[in-house]
């Protein structure tokens, strides 16, 4: 990739290992990076390909998949079918490799809306899909179909959270609504309007909800309006940052909350709406935070945005180094 490329990069999203040893990182040009941790329990090596090798394994990969598809098509018997997957299965993990895919119907566009947000919803091993033709499709992965689609939101969906526990998820869109839907009935039980709450609106930068997340009886979101804390029994915001510009990402992490947006740096904050500290980081403007809480060995912050570079922190106020694409 050249100098110019690298300019313009732009990190949009992560994602740690259920085993917790290693960071996938999407960018704007459609490349995803895979960083491991060594014997230090330290991100500190991306596994990647010439550019050259890439196309000729994916080209392979591709071949491929579409003999496995005609196999499938043809009702070959299982055994070939298993030598398809044990061929597949030989190539290195670094690779890309498109093991199935799946198109959501949409009758009210011409177009095939985009995809902005997933989550897992492990009660019933489903997952929920938000994107660009304002409603959820809820995926069965157990058969790979849509089993559902919740409409309600009047414009696109940004953000989508998941309440396992009560059986409800979450969404918030462009529209400034933050819906709460009853998983068993497909239904939204609330539907929450933010900017209309004169502490958390901001006229001036819209009301679009660009960022959303939950730990039990409590969400956190905010885009043009504030970011705030809001209590879910009540329906009311119990706290709100004093931050400037468009919050993108949000955690729950101890006693604070972790934002990242407009700006070069981590903001922590207290649960009381105070802003304990804003940490430094190599991106001008962040879009993206990843708490790797799934390994004690390797717990660390990871914070992408516009540029290259991928800031790690192991400890979440002191930055240790950066990674490259």
């Amino acid at each position: 990739m050249g100098p110019v490329e690298l300019l313009h990069m732009s990190v949009f999203s992560q994602s740690f290992s259920p085993c917790g040893r290693f960071l996938a990182a999407g960018n704007n040009y459609g490349e995803i990076a895979l960083f491991s941790s060594r014997g230090s329990g330290v991100l500190s090596a991306v596994h990647r390909l010439p550019a050259a090798e890439r196309r000729k394994r994916r080209d392979q990969l591709l071949e491929l998949e579409r003999t496995h598809q005609e196999e499938r098509q043809t009702s070959v018997d299982q055994k070939t079918k298993l030598q398809v997957r044990r061929r597949i299965g030989k190539f290195p993990l670094q690779v890309n490799r498109l093991l199935t895919s799946f198109k959501s119907v949409c009758r009210s566009s011409l177009v095939t809306p985009e995809i902005n947000s997933m989550v897992l919803n492990p009660r019933d091993n489903s997952l929920v899909v938000g994107g660009g033709d304002n409603n959820l499709h809820i995926l069965d992965l157990e058969h790979g179909v849509f089993k559902s689609v919740l409409q309600g939101h009047t414009d696109y969906i940004h953000c989508v959270s998941v309440r396992e526990r009560e059986g409800e998820i979450l969404s918030g869109g462009e529209d400034g609504a933050v819906r709460i839907w009853d998983c068993r009935t497909n239904q939204s039980v609330h539907c929450i309007d933010v900017s209309k709450y004169e502490a958390c609106a901001r006229p001036q930068l819209g009301k679009w909800i660009s960022c959303l997340t939950t730990d039990s009886d409590w969400m956190l979101c905010g885009g043009g309006p504030s970011l705030s804390l809001w209590h879910l029994r009540s329906l009311s915001p119990t706290s709100v940052f004093p931050l400037r510009g468009c919050q993108r990402q949000a955690a729950f992490y101890q006693d604070m909350i972790l934002a990242v947006g407009d700006g070069a740096f981590v903001s922590h904050c207290l649960l009381g709406g105070e802003v304990k500290s804003q940490i430094p980081c190599t991106p001008q403007s962040l879009n993206t935070l990843q708490l790797n809480t799934n390994s004690t060995e390797h717990r660390v912050l990871t914070v992408g945005g516009s540029s290259s570079h991928v800031d790690v922190f192991t400890n979440v106020s002191y930055k240790a180094f950066s990674l490259s694409f």
